[in-house]
């Protein structure tokens, strides 16, 4: 087994995450099983309860893990599931070490970061390695080397340098600004940036630098000499445009086989042929969409990045592009207006009362006027929230989460989930089956009755008001396992209103993109065909 670590220097947000996938996504075409380990130095234990604006989106593995966003590009660019382990944060580790020392592990010896807390780092990348059979394990180490919380596992990172002689790689991603006034690359914060790393310990084999303009050799050979980095092996990557892109522009340089040589394996060629069909897609659209995103965190793009991964994966596929309209569901001054210039609209899922009548409002234009709507998780509930008042005329409707007095809790937790208190403890999380019913839409998309889907929610459709629901129009065409929590709904006379109960958009890959989201487009190419067709009638009789 061998290892490859990916650290940052400079500022943080340069693309470790997006490079580490892409490096993944290579090795993996080059025939090699490859793994992952996501390194967060924050002291919570996960991601589930940190703020979207501070942290972006929380993402959930399918055994219900919740973890930082980067675990979503490593599962969308490895097209494999991940799990637990493959996310280490400072919480899990102390907390290991502490059962440990509880139950007497270490023999009454003194609890120290090293070695105790090292060797428990060691010890997780390791197992993970050793558990899914992998031949390189890719160790991504978040945040910048001199930040003090990443302190532990660096040195854990150097021990493993002395440990695997020879298998283990390290790559540092820096950043080199151009300054305005001058027009010139400075490279002294990458020099200061590997000086640090080298000062823990660490010398980098390579250097990728990341830049707003193309570095040429004399600022390579720079670097390389200021940092004793092979001069080859200093990298400079500008901007790409996309994510997508980095697959290929990566493999371009000599840093796979450079890397892969140095640790001992072939330097097997990638077959990059479906990549670049996906990226040609998205930078040569055959015709595009406007996507309205009503949602409260939009003002951090980050918040909702699965969504947007997952229309550049439906852009990828059908050549549909995709212009994403972000429309702030805490302000609906103008929310009307926005929503009158898109072909479809997306609901996205969240938590807390704030945006949510925004978000009615704009499912209640959807509905009214037949543009197609999708509704994830929150979105979901809220679709029925609005058709209880609106539709069955059920006045004040509302989930039990936002408004626990509602004489209509038509959203509600089920007795089962009465009285556990713990954080989280309600949540239903991960991949869990759902059953589609035959003569429906969701059937025509699936296109089977069994269907697993990744889930983070709470609070279930009110089973009290699911007869008079359906009665009035609106279908629930799928359920889990037990009939009783409803996973998918929609309307029967809409071109395409759809939510659904689960996150489709944490299991779409490139080469799968999300049902739900793929009929969203193609229902908004529709009514986007439709509406140019009106302009065209309306111009041909102004004339």
């Amino acid at each position: 087994m061998r290892f490859v670590a990916i650290t940052g220097g400079v500022i943080s947000g340069i693309g470790k995450g997006t490079i580490t996938s892409s490096l993944a996504y290579i090795l993996k075409e080059r025939n090699y099983k490859v793994d992952i380990v996501k390194i967060d130095p924050y002291i919570n234990y996960d991601a589930g309860t940190m703020n979207p604006y501070q942290h972006g989106e929380v993402f959930v593995l399918s055994d219900g893990t919740e973890t930082d966003l980067d675990l979503g590009n490593y599962e969308r660019f490895l097209s494999r599931d991940l799990k637990s382990g493959n996310n280490l944060t400072t919480g899990k580790i102390y907390k290991w070490v502490i059962e440990k020392e509880r139950r007497g592990d270490f023999l009454g010896s003194t609890v120290q970061i090293i070695p105790h807390i090292t060797d428990e780092i060691k010890k997780r990348i390791r197992t993970i390695g050793v558990e899914d059979g992998a031949d390189i394990v890719l160790i991504e180490v978040g945040g910048v080397v001199g930040d003090i919380e990443s302190m532990p596992f660096l040195e854990a990172l150097r021990q493993m340098r002395l440990e695997e002689d020879g298998k283990i790689f390290f790559i540092h991603v820096t950043y080199v600004p151009t300054l305005r006034s001058v027009g010139e690359p400075k490279t002294k914060p990458t020099q200061h940036s590997v000086k640090e790393l080298r000062s823990i310990g660490i010398q980098p084999d390579a250097i990728i630098a990341r830049s707003e303009i193309e570095l040429d050799r004399e600022l390579r050979e720079k670097i390389a000499l200021f940092t004793q980095v092979d001069e080859k092996a200093v990298i400079g990557i500008p901007d790409v445009g996309d994510i997508f892109s980095m697959p290929l522009v990566l493999n371009e340089t000599v840093l796979p086989n450079y890397m892969l040589d140095k640790i001992g394996l072939k330097t097997n060629e990638s077959n990059m042929d479906f990549w670049k069909g996906v990226v040609e897609n998205i930078k040569n659209p055959s015709q595009f969409v406007t996507i309205g995103v009503v949602g409260k965190y939009v003002n951090l793009k980050d918040s909702y990045i699965s969504h947007e991964h997952t229309f550049m994966h439906v852009t990828g596929k059908t050549g549909i592009g995709i212009k994403i309209k972000w429309i702030n569901s805490d302000s609906e001054e103008r929310e009307e207006e926005m929503l009158r210039e898109v072909d479809g609209i997306l609901i996205p899922g969240g938590f807390g009362p704030r945006g949510t009548e925004g978000k009615i409002k704009a499912i209640k234009f959807a509905r009214e006027n037949g543009v197609p709507l999708l509704g994830i998780c929150l979105g979901f509930q809220l679709s029925v929230v609005e058709f209880a008042r609106n539709v069955l005329g059920l006045e004040g409707a509302n989930s039990t989460e936002f408004n626990p007095g509602t004489k209509f809790p038509v959203i509600d937790l089920l007795p089962e989930q009465v009285g556990l208190s713990e954080m989280g403890g309600t949540m239903r999380l991960g991949d869990l089956k759902l059953i589609v019913k035959d003569g429906t839409r969701a059937f025509d998309l699936y296109g089977q009755h069994e269907v697993l889907e990744r889930h983070r929610h709470r609070y279930e459709v009110n089973p009290k008001f699911i007869k008079e629901i359906e009665k009035s129009g609106m279908l629930f065409s799928a359920t889990d396992e037990s009939g009783v929590r409803m996973e998918i709904l929609e309307l029967k006379d809409h071109p395409f209103f759809m939510g659904s109960q689960f996150h489709a958009e944490f299991k779409s890959r490139p080469e799968k993109p999300s049902i739900l989201h793929e009929g969203l487009v193609l229902a908004a190419s529709k009514y986007n065909n439709v509406r140019r067709k009106g302009f065209i009638e309306q111009e041909k009789f102004a004339k």
